[in-house]
Parts: C-alpha cells; sequence; structure tokens
C-alpha cells in the first residue's frame, strides 16, 4: 500500500462568514445539503464503501502486555522513580519538590503563596495566558497547611506530597463547577473524581480548574468564553488542545504535573506545543470517574508534566481499576519494571518513512535526531506499512462527533447559540452522521485494532511526530469567535488519531525546537498495557535532548 494523504479542502473561515455558514448547517434543509457536499468532497464516500470484512461493532479485547518483572505498590513505584530522577536546579520537577521540601528550604505554603503571586502576574490583565478557570486560594492555603504537618512529622503521603497540580475543567474536583470550557455548564461537583481523588490521597495540592477547548472538541486552546489559553514559549502562538492549560501551566512552572483529557490527541497535542510530556495510558487504565461523558470510545484521562520521570510518578499513582468504571476493571496490574534501563537493545521501533516524513521540515529533523537517540541506545528500525488516514480520519470522525453531538443534544436543542461557532459547526457534523456510518465506524475500529495488535507482534514502539508543525500563531483578529481552519487541525493530528480509536497507550516527549524556538514532540505508541516501555524510551529521548526555558516562566522553589 502506498503512503497517501488527501489534500484538505474546506477553506478557512471567520468572522461573519463564520456565523453565516453555521447558521446555514443548523438551518433544516439546506444545512443538510451543505453538510453532505462537505463531507462527500472531504472522502467519507470511500470510506462507507470501504469492507470491515468480519469485524463486528464491538471493541477488539486488548492483549494484556508484558506482566511486571518488578511488581511493587503503586506508591512505591512512584517513589522509585523520583529517587531515579536527576534533580536540576534549573527544572522544578516532582524531585526538585521532594528535595527542597526535605532540606528544609522550602515548605508548601510558601510554594503556594508564591504560586498565588506568579498566577497574579501572569494570568490577569491584557498580557494573561488565559490558564484558570476557577481557583480557590484560600482552600488550596489550607491543603498547603495540612501537608506541611505531615512533611514535619515525616510522615508525607507520597512523593507527590505539596507537590501543585491543577486540573483540566473536564475533571470534577469536589466544590467545583465542571464547565467542560462551557458557558452553560455550572453544576458544582459534590465529589471528587477518581483522579482527584487519587491525588489528594498522594498529597498533591490541586490548585484549581485549566481552561480547555470549549467541550475538548478541536485541538487549538481558542475558547470563546474563557479565552484562548496563550502559549508560554510565545503568547502569540496557540497551546494545543483540548487540555490547553494543562500543557501551559506545567510549560509556565506553575506545578510540575496536571491531568487533561484525550479523546482525539488532547493531552499529547498540548504536550508537544508547550514543549513538555504527555501520555495517553491505555483505554481505561486511568479511570474515568468524575468525567463528565464526552466520548465514552475514544476518551482517556491522564498525566501531563515537566519531565517523563513526572509523567511516569503521576502514572504510577492514578492508574489502576476503580469500581465505578467499567472499562478500567479488565486489567493487568500497571507496573514500570525497566523503567530505568537506558539500554534499548532488542527494541524494535516500527517507521512508516513517508508517513514519519509528512510534517515540517523542522519537526521531520528533530523527531529523526530523537529515532537516531534510541538506536544509539541499542534500539533498532523496522520499516512498516502507511496507515489508511481516510479510514482512520472517518472512523474516528464519526465516533468521536456522534458521541460528542449525542452528550450534548439536550442542551444543543434548546440553546445551540450558547456553544461557540466551532463547537457548532463540529456539532452539526456530529449530529448528520447516520445510525449505519456509526454502525460502520465501530466495526472499523475493531478491524484496525486487530490489525495495529498484529502488526505489533513485531514492533514494541511506533515512532512519529506528535503533530505535523510546531505551535501555529493565534488568529488574533478573529477572537472571541475564532475561526474555521481544517488545515491546522489536520497537521495537529495527523499522527493522533489511531491511538484513540485502538485504545494504545501514547506518548509526546519533547525532541527539541524549530528555527524560531518553538518545541517539537515526539511520538511514541506501544502495545496495551505497556506504558512502562514507552517511558523508558521517552526518558531515553529526554536525557539527550536540550532543554529550555519559555519566555513566560516563574520559579517558586527559590
Amino acid at each position: 500500500m502506498t503512503y497517501q494523504r488527501n489534500p484538505v479542502k474546506v477553506p478557512r473561515v471567520s468572522g461573519l462568514a463564520l456565523k453565516a455558514f453555521v447558521n446555514t448547517l443548523e438551518s433544516p434543509g439546506v444545512g443538510s445539503v451543505v453538510l453532505d457536499k462537505m463531507m462527500r468532497d472531504s472522502g467519507i464516500e470511500r470510506w462507507r464503501e470501504l469492507s470491515a470484512g468480519d469485524a463486528p461493532p464491538l471493541q477488539y479485547p486488548l492483549p494484556h502486555g508484558t506482566p511486571a518483572v518488578e511488581p511493587q505498590p503503586s506508591r512505591e513505584q512512584a517513589a522509585r522513580v523520583i529517587a531515579a530522577s536527576p534533580v536540576q536546579s534549573e527544572r522544578e520537577t516532582v524531585a526538585a519538590y521532594a528535595r527542597a521540601y526535605r532540606e528544609g528550604g522550602v515548605d508548601p505554603v510558601t510554594v503556594v503563596r508564591r504560586i498565588h503571586e506568579a498566577i497574579e502576574q501572569i494570568d490577569k490583565g491584557a498580557q494573561r495566558l488565559g490558564l484558570f478557570v476557577a481557583r480557590k486560594p484560600e482552600e488550596v492555603l489550607r491543603a498547603a497547611e495540612a501537608s506541611g504537618e505531615r512533611l514535619r512529622a515525616g510522615q508525607p503521603l507520597s512523593v507527590l506530597e505539596g507537590v501543585p497540580v491543577v486540573l483540566k475543567d473536564e475533571v470534577d474536583l469536589a466544590g467545583f463547577p465542571t464547565t467542560l470550557g462551557t458557558k452553560f455548564r455550572a453544576q458544582v461537583a459534590t465529589a471528587d473524581s477518581t483522579v482527584a481523588a487519587r491525588l489528594k490521597a498522594a498529597g498533591a495540592i490541586i490548585l484549581g480548574k485549566a481552561n480547555m477547548n470549549e467541550i475538548g472538541i478541536n485541538p487549538t486552546g481558542l475558547n470563546p468564553h474563557h479565552g484562548a489559553a496563550r502559549n508560554p514559549w510565545n503568547r502569540g502562538h496557540i497551546t494545543g488542545g483540548s487540555s490547553s492549560a494543562s500543557g501551559a501551566v506545567v510549560a509556565a512552572g506553575l506545578c510540575p504535573v496536571s491531568i487533561g483529557a484525550d479523546g482525539g490527541g488532547s493531552i499529547r497535542v498540548p504536550a508537544a506545543l508547550c514543549g513538555i510530556v504527555g501520555l495517553k495510558a491505555t483505554w481505561g487504565r486511568i479511570p474515568e470517574t468524575g468525567v463528565p461523558p464526552l466520548c465514552w470510545n475514544v476518551g482517556h484521562v491522564g498525566p501531563l508534566g515537566l519531565t517523563v520521570d513526572d509523567v511516569a510518578a503521576a502514572y504510577a499513582l492514578l492508574a489502576g481499576p476503580d469500581g465505578h468504571d467499567m472499562v478500567s476493571q479488565s486489567q493487568p496490574p500497571h507496573h514500570l519494571s525497566g523503567y530505568e534501563e537506558g539500554g534499548l537493545a532488542g527494541v524494535r521501533l516500527g517507521i512508516c518513512r513517508p508517513y514519519f516524513e509528512d510534517a515540517d521540515a523542522d519537526v521531520v529533523a528533530r523527531c529523526k535526531e530523537a529515532v537516531k537517540v534510541l538506536t544509539d541506545a541499542g534500539a533498532t528500525v523496522v520499516e512498516i506499512p502507511p496507515p489508511d488516514l481516510n479510514t482512520v480520519l472517518w472512523t474516528h470522525s464519526c465516533i468521536i462527533l456522534s458521541e460528542m453531538a449525542t452528550a450534548m443534544m439536550p442542551h444543543s436543542k434548546e440553546r445551540s447559540s450558547d456553544f461557540g461557532l466551532d463547537s457548532r459547526t463540529n456539532l452539526a457534523i456530529g449530529r448528520h452522521f447516520r445510525a449505519t456510518d456509526l454502525v460502520h465506524a465501530l466495526r472499523h475500529r475493531h478491524r484496525l485494532t486487530r490489525e495495529l495488535v498484529a502488526l505489533m507482534a513485531d514492533v514494541d514502539v511506533i515512532v512519529t511526530p506528535t503533530t505535523a508543525s510546531t505551535a501555529p500563531a493565534i488568529p488574533e483578529a478573529t477572537l472571541p469567535d475564532g475561526e474555521s481552519n481544517l488545515p491546522v487541525v489536520d497537521a495537529l493530528m495527523r499522527f493522533i488519531r489511531l491511538a484513540n480509536l485502538t485504545g494504545n497507550p501514547a506518548l509526546s516527549v519533547p525532541a527539541g525546537f524549530d528555527c524560531a524556538g518553538l518545541p517539537v514532540g515526539v511520538h511514541l505508541t506501544g502495545r496495551p498495557y505497556e506504558e512502562h516501555l514507552l517511558l523508558r524510551l521517552g526518558r531515553v529521548v529526554e536525557r539527550a535532548t536540550e532543554h529550555r526555558k519559555p519566555s513566560t516562566h516563574v520559579s517558586v522553589l527559590r
């Protein structure tokens, strides 16, 4: 099969033209005609005619992967990771927090006060980064006081004791509304999500709720209600999304770990564009209890962090089944066996060169350097066949947009104008899919998963860039409504969608910078339940890659 990517033919639209376009899409009769033409022009008929063979519309059972060689309780795994993590004076990692607290140079209350001051500086006024949608500083200070008492008593709850963390506003935190980036959803969560509860049980200090794309439906970080999330490397550029500010808060130095959610790259895209690490674990590996449903079949919640060690420690503490998330309950124990091993002899890297190189020149160059780091450590490259991008695109789009349209149906029926224009465009497409399209998509999901499992019998990890470009400029003239720019969306999601469809784990790791100084990410996709191997490879890349500080950055430990 020859690698092929169909060019995006839909024009960039903003302002009055976008409003008129959206109103047309939502109009009875004519909207259906326009949507039919859009979808035909984008290749849906070829997808509709593509046979799914004998695949049923059920998820293919994910194999359980390599069992633990070093089984340990979650907190011991996290402690092991951080104990082996180098403390670099210029990087305020989880290990740096642990050392600062242990040596007594600083305490959680002092840190929290400095963070609050920093937030006032960088997230207020005309130059704000658009990071937070909700905070309760006094509540955070009380949590810091309790954390400080445990540290002084020599009884930290985990390596995250006193470490600041931020949650995407898609994750329930008791006493806070979970707006999903909208202006209308104001229900206050009465209980913590599993992720929030596990962070609190580990002693982490949750600073508040982070800005995100409205209902997580786009990968840009432009929110019409809470403002655009701006990239700390250059505030005139996007953060990526939909976990937009979850990426920016880590890059800006406000915390070494944050939580995002990923239905179509929403952890990995902002990680790449903001120069940090992002892990989409295996589907169900980290429970989604307390994460309002938006896309049941492709959604994941997980950590972003300053370093691979930070993400690995958070993963160790967050993963594992709970009693309420059905998907999370039938998985093998998570582990970090072999995580610290730098030698990669025997590890096979699957690369399709035409696909790998279908990105901007600087992105390709940096990702090739990352591959060389891995091969210098002993890994070998295996050529793999190209993906069928049209099938992956329509299968993923049909599932995620149909599910989001369903989740939002009660409100969109009553007040569709409450949504931003980009969300309304995507929701209109989601409502326009046929029932037969969704069944067809679920059958192809099964087929694609089965084929990827078979392919990965011969390779351990698939390597691509994370995004085809570095962070695009924010279209300032179009704010607050934003624009419809499908070429940008395609560039951000080109390498992303398959892992959401199949449920395989995937990791984005910084791979250097483009000529403008914007970060590049390299993307590693692994076999189900083998996050330990992805993290091990990510650690090798990270240790050989240049690190810089973004132009907007704060230090809170000194």
